[in-house]
């Protein structure tokens, strides 16, 4: 891609609707070679740029999903303990006995998404997506530091494995607590909001061109609508989709009350916010789309 632009079209090719801030923190990240940082309620399309973004280059995804309590042996790397009690039991049945070196030789190492990132990288660069950097414990941003900076892993029975081609590393934030800001620092950052009317509408023809306009078009509004009540949580684009799915697999054309009590399932997953919707609210979000439409 030359252009932001030929991105943006690249993009939409692919079915993911980009504005252009979006795209130009894209491009930019590919060209300056550094991580694009995304934050954004969850379901906006934060790690599915990811995958458009491997697509379009051709090259592997590489997913590292964070959650309290991850470590280096998840994360980066651990030894095979199981193959090299075998190959000590093997040299002794020979009479033989296992050097150290000979035990923590790479044939032993089981990489993780980290190291097969940079491994990757030194003969076709892949993306890596660290999603939802938020879940992760402080300590672990912390090791990403050096990674980020420099792109290499130092392993105490090795040495440093590093590689001229960084990675393109997409992080993505919910932001269920701040990231520190040093590992923003090293990063491009964006905020992917929830999208217009217009812009949703126009992925829900993109994604499910079997939809009938009408359906669509109802189905994006009362999503809209359920943005401004105050609910657990909010459903994302991803939830939209999910809906305007399971309608077409129920052979709707349009919205009705009934169709409407029978599926909130799909969009909201707590039994509060269902309750709160459920009835009168939904009869009168659905006026308003009615009359919105027309």
């Amino acid at each position: 891609m030359q252009s932001i632009d030929d991105l943006q079209t690249a993009l939409r090719n692919k079915l993911y609707i980009a504005d252009r801030g979006l795209a130009t923190a894209v491009y930019l990240a590919l060209r300056l070679q550094r991580p694009l940082f995304l934050e954004g309620e969850a379901g906006v399309g934060k790690t599915e740029i990811a995958k458009v973004m491997a697509d379009l280059l051709d090259t592997n995804l590489i997913r590292l999903q964070c959650y309290e309590g991850l470590d280096v042996n998840q994360a980066v790397y651990e030894w095979n303990y199981t193959r090299q009690m075998l190959h000590i039991r093997l040299l002794e049945a020979q009479g033989e006995r296992a050097s150290e070196a000979e035990l923590f030789g790479k044939e032993f190492l089981l990489e993780r998404p980290l190291l097969q990132a940079i491994e990757q990288s030194r003969t076709r660069v892949p993306v890596l997506l660290i999603d939802e950097i938020d879940r992760s414990d402080e300590e672990f941003e912390a090791f990403l530091l050096e990674i980020l900076s420099d792109f290499q892993i130092t392993i105490p029975e090795i040495g440093t494995i590093k590689t001229p081609n960084p990675p393109v590393v997409v992080l993505t934030s919910n932001r269920t607590r701040e990231v520190h800001d040093a590992l923003k620092r090293r990063c491009l950052y964006y905020w992917i909001d929830y999208p217009s009317f217009e812009k949703e509408l126009e992925i829900v023809h993109a994604k499910l061109p079997g939809a009938s306009t009408a359906l669509a078009r109802q189905v994006t509004g009362f999503i809209q609508e359920l943005r401004e009540v105050d609910l657990y949580k909010i459903p994302g684009v991803a939830e939209t989709l999910d809906w305007t799915a399971a309608l077409v697999a129920l052979d709707q054309q349009a919205l009705t009350l009934d169709v409407i009590s029978d599926t909130l399932g799909v969009i909201l997953k707590y039994q509060d916010d269902i309750v709160k919707i459920d009835g009168e609210t939904a009869r009168q979000m659905l006026d308003r789309v009615h009359v919105d439409a027309r």
